[in-house]
C-alpha cells in the first residue's frame, strides 16, 4: 500500500491528468464559483462535519476494531482526492468547482484531520497519541493540482486552438492512466486483498457509497446545479486515501499498518463505485437540468 506506484507513480499521473484539464478551463470558470458559492458551502460542510459523524455511526454499527475505527475516522477526514476531479471530467462534473474544493479542504484539513483523528485516537484506543498534519503536504496537494492547472490554462489563454485539439487525446490519455494506475494498484496488493476486505471492506464500501450519495444528494436537494452536484459527489465521495495510508504508516504520526488498511481498500474501491455512480448520475439526468454555459446555478 505504500509502494511507489502509490506514494509517487499516482501524484505524478495526476499532475499530467490536471493539465489535461487546464486545458479546458478559463478563468470565468472559477468567477462563477465566486458569483454562486452556494454550491461550495453545502459541498464543505458535508466533507468537513457531515461525513466525519456519519462514518463514526457507521464505525459503531460495524463494530470495528480499535485501529481499524481510527483508520476509518483518518479516512473520513481526509480531504477529496486529486482523482475526483479527473472523475468530474470525464462524467460533465463542474472541473472548476472541484479543483477550489480540492485547494480549500486541502488548507482545511490542516485543522480538521488532527481534531478528528486526535478525539477518536482517544476514544477508541484510549491513549494520549496525537497527531498534527505538516504544512509541506498541502503544499504537495497545492503543487499536484494547480500548478499543472495553471500552465493548461495558459495554453488554451494563448493558443486555444492547440488547447481544442488536445482535449479529445488528453481525455483519451487520461482513461488511460486512470486505468492503469487501478491494475497496478489491485496487482500491487493482490495478496493482501482478501485480508484486508474481510476486515474492513463491509464499512469502507458503505462510507463511500454514503460519501458519493450525500456529495451529490445534499447540493440537489438544495436546488444546486446538475453539474456543480456531481462535482460535489465526486470531491466527497474521493476522499485522498494517498494521505490517509501515509499517515497512517508514518513513523513520525501514527505509525500503524492496521490503520492504513481502510485507506488501502478505500483507494481500490472508489475507483470503481465512482465510475458507476457517474454513469447511473448522467443516465438518470440525461436530457435534464442543461446548463448550455457551465454556471453553477442555484
Amino acid at each position: 500500500m505504500d509502494s511507489a506506484l502509490t506514494l509517487i507513480g499516482l501524484p505524478v499521473a495526476l499532475g499530467i491528468i490536471m493539465l489535461g484539464l487546464g486545458l479546458g478551463l478559463t478563468t470565468g470558470d472559477f468567477r462563477r464559483v465566486a458569483r454562486h458559492p452556494k454550491a461550495a458551502v453545502i459541498a464543505l460542510g458535508c466533507q468537513v462535519l457531515l461525513l466525519p459523524a456519519l462514518c463514526f455511526g457507521l464505525v459503531l454499527a460495524f463494530d470495528l476494531p480499535p485501529e481499524l475505527a481510527v483508520g476509518m475516522m483518518l479516512l473520513a477526514a481526509s480531504p477529496g482526492g486529486t482523482t475526483a476531479n479527473l472523475y468530474s471530467h470525464l462524467f460533465g462534473g463542474h472541473v472548476a468547482l472541484n479543483i477550489t474544493l480540492t485547494a480549500i479542504n486541502s488548507v482545511l484539513a490542516v485543522f480538521t484531520l488532527p481534531i478528528v483523528v486526535n478525539l477518536s485516537a482517544a476514544y477508541f484506543l484510549g491513549d494520549a497519541r496525537s497527531i498534527g498534519l505538516q504544512f509541506d503536504k498541502v503544499l504537495q496537494v497545492f503543487a499536484i493540482v494547480l500548478v499543472p492547472v495553471v500552465v493548461g490554462m495558459l495554453i488554451r489563454a494563448r493558443w486555444a486552438r492547440v488547447a481544442e485539439r488536445l482535449d479529445r487525446p488528453v481525455r483519451v490519455l487520461s482513461v488511460v492512466v486512470l486505468v492503469a494506475v487501478i491494475a497496478g494498484a489491485v496487482l500491487g496488493e493482490r495478496e493482501n486483498l482478501a485480508d484486508y476486505f474481510v476486515s474492513v471492506g463491509l464499512a469502507v464500501l458503505a462510507f463511500n457509497l454514503l460519501s458519493l450519495g450525500i456529495g451529490y444528494g445534499v447540493p440537489r436537494l438544495a436546488g444546486v446545479e446538475r453539474s456543480a452536484a456531481k462535482a460535489a459527489g465526486f470531491e466527497i465521495g474521493i476522499h485522498n486515501s494517498t494521505l490517509a495510508i501515509t499517515i497512517a504508516l508514518s513513523p513520525a504520526l501514527l505509525d500503524s499498518t492496521r490503520m492504513a488498511i481502510p485507506g488501502a481498500v478505500y483507494g481500490i474501491v472508489m475507483f470503481f463505485t465512482a465510475a458507476a455512480f457517474g454513469y447511473l448520475v448522467n443516465r438518470a439526468g440525461s436530457g435534464r437540468d442543461a446548463a448550455p454555459d457551465g454556471a453553477v446555478r442555484t
